[in-house]
C-alpha cells in the first residue's frame, strides 16, 4: 500500500480558498456601463471596483469588456472620453478595492508575525505605460499605512506580479492591526493620474511607510487622461498570503454574485442595468383579495444576501422614477409615480410603504440596495 503525502497548507496558501478578492475575474457587472466617470467617488460598470478621481477635468467610461486574456471571459475596460493634459497640482484618479476589516484578520499587519502576500492581475492598454500599485491599511487607532510598487503596461494581456512583506511595525495603545470590524479595513488601488502633490516627495517602492501622499509615485507614471486614444483593461485580480503568485483562483458566477451581493444587489435581472427595464423582476404585493380602498400599503423587502451594514435603497416604478412606486388594482390599468418611502432598515430587510395615493390592492417596484464600503 502506497502512501499518499498531503502538502500543508502553511503560509503558501496553495490549497483552499486564496483569492481575498470579490469578482476578480470581472465576471458581475449590475450597474451595467457607467459614463463620465472620473471626476468623484463612484463604483465603475463591474462589482466592488471603485473609481475615485477629483479636481480633474478629465473623464472615462467603465463597462465589462470580452477582451480578455486566455482563460477568462472578462475584464474591466476603462476608456478615456475627455482628455486633460494640463494636471493641476490636485489630481488623481484611482481604481480601488476596499475590503472589511474583518476579512484581512489572516495578514497578521502591525504584528511581528505579519504574513507576505502577493497580489496579482493581468493588465493591457492601447499603448505602453507606467502606473502605481499601492496597499494602503488602516489600524484600528485611526492612522494609515501603505505599500506601493509601480508597474508597466504593454498593448499585449501581461500578468503583474508583486509580493508584499508583512508589515511588522511596532505599535502601542489602540492603534494597533486592522481592526476586526465591517469597515474598510484596506484599500488596494491602482493609481491611474496625478498631479505634484502626490509625487513631489521621494519615492518608496516596494517598502512599508506611513501614509505620505507626497511619495506614491515616480515621475515616470503614465496619466491615464493624456489622450482620449488611452484605454486601461484589467482582470484576474488576485490577493492572498505567501511569496508567490498562484494560478487564479476561479468561482462560478453563482458564486461570484452572491459574494457581490453583499455590497449591492439590485431586482432588475442580472443583465440588465438599473433604471433601464420596465417589468423583468419587478417586486409585487398585494392587499387583501378585493380591497380597492386601501391608500397605506406597506411590504417587507427581504434582500436576497445578507448586507454589510444597512444598505442605501433606491425605489424605482414602473415608468423607471426613483422614489416612486407603481399600485395597480385588478383589471385595472398600473398607475406610477406613486410617492415611495421606506423605514426599519436593516442588514437583511427593510420596509416600503406607499403612505398615500390611489385606493389600490397593491404596488410594484424595482429596488436597488447598496452597502458598499
Amino acid at each position: 500500500m502506497s502512501l499518499i503525502k498531503v502538502k500543508s497548507r502553511g503560509t503558501d496558501n496553495v490549497s483552499g480558498r486564496r483569492n481575498i478578492i470579490i469578482n476578480g475575474a470581472m465576471q458581475v457587472a449590475q450597474r451595467g456601463t457607467q459614463t463620465g466617470q472620473g471626476g468623484a467617488e463612484a463604483m465603475s460598470a463591474v462589482d466592488r471596483f471603485k473609481l475615485f478621481g477629483g479636481s480633474t477635468a478629465g473623464r472615462l467610461t467603465s463597462s465589462q469588456d470580452s477582451d480578455s486574456p486566455i482563460g477568462f471571459g472578462n475584464s474591466l475596460k476603462l476608456d478615456c472620453t475627455t482628455a486633460d493634459t494640463s494636471v493641476a497640482a490636485g489630481e488623481f484618479l484611482l481604481l480601488e478595492q476596499r475590503i472589511e476589516g474583518q476579512d484581512l484578520q489572516q495578514l497578521k499587519y502591525n504584528q511581528s508575525s505579519a504574513e507576505t502576500s502577493t497580489i496579482s492581475f493581468y493588465v493591457k492598454g492601447n499603448a505602453s505605460a507606467q502606473y502605481t500599485f499601492a496597499l494602503q491599511y488602516h489600524l484600528s487607532g485611526g492612522t494609515a499605512r501603505w505599500f506601493t510598487k509601480g508597474f508597466a503596461v504593454t498593448t499585449s494581456w501581461n500578468r503583474i506580479s508583486i509580493t508584499i512583506p508583512g508589515d511588522t511595525q511596532a505599535s502601542s495603545g489602540s492603534d494597533y492591526g486592522i481592526a476586526d470590524d465591517n469597515a474598510n479595513g484596506a484599500n488596494l488601488m491602482i493609481w491611474l493620474h496625478g498631479g505634484t502633490n502626490f509625487s513631489s516627495g521621494t519615492h518608496q517602492d516596494t517598502a512599508w511607510a506611513d501614509r505620505d501622499y507626497t511619495k506614491l509615485f515616480q515621475d515616470n507614471q503614465t496619466s491615464f487622461y493624456d489622450s482620449t486614444d488611452r484605454t486601461f483593461f484589467i482582470t484576474g485580480f488576485q490577493f492572498e498570503l505567501g511569496s508567490q503568485a498562484t494560478p487564479f483562483e476561479h468561482r462560478s458566477f453563482g458564486e461570484e454574485l452572491q459574494l457581490c451581493q453583499r455590497y449591492f444587489e439590485k431586482s432588475y435581472n442580472a443583465g440588465v442595468a438599473p433604471a433601464s427595464d420596465t417589468s423583468g423582476g419587478l417586486v409585487t404585493t398585494d392587499t387583501m383579495a378585493g380591497d380597492t380602498t386601501t391608500s397605506y400599503l406597506a411590504h417587507q423587502l427581504r434582500y436576497r444576501v445578507a448586507k454589510r451594514a444597512a444598505p442605501t435603497v433606491v425605489i424605482y416604478d414602473q415608468a423607471e422614477t426613483s422614489g416612486k412606486l407603481s399600485s395597480h388594482v385588478t383589471g385595472v390599468a398600473v398607475n406610477n409615480g406613486q410617492t415611495a418611502s421606506t423605514e426599519h432598515a436593516g442588514d437583511k430587510s427593510i420596509s416600503v410603504l406607499r403612505a398615500s395615493g390611489d385606493a389600490a390592492n397593491g404596488f410594484r417596484y424595482h429596488y436597488t440596495a447598496d452597502a458598499e464600503l
